[in-house]
């Protein structure tokens, strides 16, 4: 039998959450299938598993979060099940991640049941669940001796067919899928609303790690963990430890919003997204060139300033899970309609859910857009390890005073506004190149053609 334990698929990550399994017990699986989703502190990843053979063993539920290396699923040969070598821990009390304690339910086959087979989302689980303690259960009451424990027959847990969206949906309002009645074979969406909407007020149980909690005195909390735990820690970290200097400028557009529907028309750009970003995106990298500062990070240990070779843009997503910053290697050396792919592909990654934990790494100047949501400008905090961050407002139609000033042509029409805000650590960046940098981004945006004196 072979154990597989939670690697560290980032750099450094010390912990993960097993969201959902996509294999039960008596499957047979084979090396790289997929066969578990885990949210870490940056994203959520499908682990392949290294062995080929029958799983005998899920040694984590969903909605655990357990530490790196520790063992998840155990896979041995075809022919039966393979007790765990630890078998201790089919039934004795474990603390979980929380602090409270959780206990191990085997559920052996009986000789001469037949499988059923299973599919991705749905499917029967024959499978040991270690499962949180619920309320009201006695934390010092006393576990089945071991030898019992392998000597008996357990009975089959089995799971409910439904598809992956209905199981969520069950999940996060606490629901037992095998308590909903349904007509058919497979538990839908509508049983599931109906199930929720005729059930009488019950007694607060474990609700589920990542669903809001209802306490007594009426105020609701949401556990923070995974991305939204990793964001809030680097925010705090990033805000106490460089000094933040942010700076605005408010800009006429005009030019920028006919380039984006001059290139929206044009057939090379016909299988990609043209936005206004894709021209920040652009105008970012140019400027960055002349002030590189911007594009650096600050070596705490060797009071170094390291000016970074590369811009790896990073765009911030706000997703379900919180908000993450995949970047864009080499940003600056692609063309327009590469930039182009690539926001899309990280934008449509990102939505999601499936950003990988690599592609927030190295990470050198970000773009955050708070236009989206009909915000006018923010002040950005620093992606920790950076030095510059660029926030965009909404772009709308404003009364904008044009023409020469003072002369016979000066007047005030309807134009495309808005305003940009740059935020850099000022022990790299002082005044003047942080100046010089929104004002280039500000050039550009006012006329794109000037990109090419860049």
């Amino acid at each position: 039998m072979s154990e597989f334990r939670l690697p560290d698929v980032g750099e450094g990550l010390t912990e993960a959450e097993v969201l959902t399994w996509h294999v039960a017990v008596g499957d047979v699986v084979e090396v790289n299938q997929t066969i578990v989703d885990i949210e870490t502190a940056k994203s959520v990843v499908e682990l392949p598993s290294p062995f080929a053979g029958e799983v005998t063993a899920l040694l984590v539920p969903e909605g655990t979060t357990v530490p790196v290396g520790t063992p998840i699923i155990a896979i041995g040969g075809p022919t039966g099940p393979i007790v765990p070598d630890d078998a201790s821990s089919l039934v004795e009390g474990e603390a979980s991640a929380d602090g409270e304690e959780s206990a191990e339910e085997p559920a052996v086959q009986s000789a001469g049941e037949k499988r059923e087979p299973v599919l991705v989302g749905y499917g029967v689980r024959t499978a040991s669940t270690r499962r949180r303690r619920r309320k009201g259960e006695s934390a010092s009451a006393p576990s089945e001796p071991v030898e019992a424990a392998l000597g008996r027959v357990a009975t089959i847990d089995r799971r409910a067919l439904a598809k992956p969206p209905v199981r969520k949906l069950a999940k996060d309002h606490g629901v037992d899928l095998l308590e909903v009645p349904c007509d058919g074979p497979v538990v839908t969406r509508a049983d599931v609303e109906a199930f929720i909407a005729g059930r009488r007020p019950e007694p607060q149980a474990a609700a589920p790690t990542s669903a809001p909690v209802a306490a007594a005195d009426g105020d609701t909390r949401i556990p923070v963990k995974g991305v939204r735990k990793a964001t809030a820690q680097a925010m705090v970290s990033s805000a106490f430890t460089a000094p933040h200097v942010t700076e605005w400028v408010t800009l006429d557009v005009s030019a920028t919003m006919e380039l984006v529907e001059r290139l929206k028309s044009d057939r090379r750009f016909a299988g990609v997204k043209v936005s206004p970003t894709l021209v920040v995106a652009k105008a970012v990298c140019l400027a960055l060139t002349r002030t590189p500062e911007l594009n650096a990070s600050w070596d705490e240990a060797t009071q170094e300033i390291v000016l970074k070779r590369s811009v790896n843009l990073g765009v911030a997503a706000a997703t379900d899970r919180g908000l993450v910053v995949p970047n864009i290697p080499g940003a600056d050396r692609m063309t327009l309609l590469e930039l182009a792919e690539a926001l899309g592909e990280l934008t449509a990654t990102a939505r999601a859910g499936r950003t990988q934990p690599a592609q927030m790494s190295g990470g050198t100047f970000t773009i955050t857009n708070v236009g989206v949501f009909g915000v006018d400008a923010g002040t950005p905090i620093l992606n920790p390890g950076e030095t510059g961050i660029l926030c965009v407002g909404q772009i709308d139609r404003r009364p904008w005073v044009t023409g020469t000033p003072g002369g016979a042509d000066e007047r005030v029409e309807p134009r495309w506004v808005t305003t940009l805000a740059v935020s850099f650590d000022h022990r790299v960046v002082d005044g003047q190149q942080g100046s010089r940098f929104l004002a280039d981004v500000a050039s550009i945006l006012r006329d794109p053609a000037l990109a090419l004196t860049f």
